[in-house]
């Protein structure tokens, strides 16, 4: 099993929530995961950039052309992360508006559940859906149960499988 995985967005939308998630789920299963990330800005509502390469990889960094699946939080940013995902790639994208990918407005399905900035989860639901990523419903369940703060873990779930619907 190998998958080299982007996750984008901007400050406050939880791409470092969701990267644990997955990585939680790698390392469940017992699947060597590498994980690596940027956000200097993302306290002001900068990009956020997120990979992991979950499988038996060197180094953490995706180059151009080499992710597998995207799923990009802010659909401003498909234009500066697009390179990184091959051709054939999966991209999953938080948007209200048609184009290239898997478009869901997960803004949308995350304000219906009571908080907006659920919508990483409604789009780790759509991915899992979708079977673009190595991760099953039952295992990004239990992820997300560990990695949640008690109170928040009912909303979590919710938001995400509001994305397998």
């Amino acid at each position: 099993m190998k998958q080299q995985i982007v996750v984008s967005g901007i400050g406050g939308q939880g791409v470092l929530f969701l990267t644990r998630v997955i990585a939680q789920v790698a390392v469940d299963r017992g699947i060597p995961v590498l994980t690596s990330e940027s956000h200097g800005m993302a306290q002001r509502g900068g990009t956020v950039l997120s990979t992991l390469k979950i499988g038996n990889f060197a180094a953490p960094l995706i180059r151009t052309g080499q992710a597998d699946v995207a799923l990009v939080l802010w659909d401003a940013n498909l234009k500066v992360h697009r390179s990184l995902v091959k051709k054939d790639g999966t991209l999953i994208i938080n948007s209200a508006t048609a184009g290239e990918g898997e478009r869901i407005d997960g803004s949308e399905i995350a304000r219906g559940i009571g908080k907006a900035v659920l919508a990483n989860l409604v789009l780790l639901g759509r991915a899992v859906h979708k079977e673009a990523l190595f991760c099953t419903r039952e295992e990004c369940i239990n992820a997300i149960t560990k990695l949640a703060p008690p109170k928040f873990i009912g909303q979590n779930l919710a938001a995400f499988e509001s994305g397998l619907k």
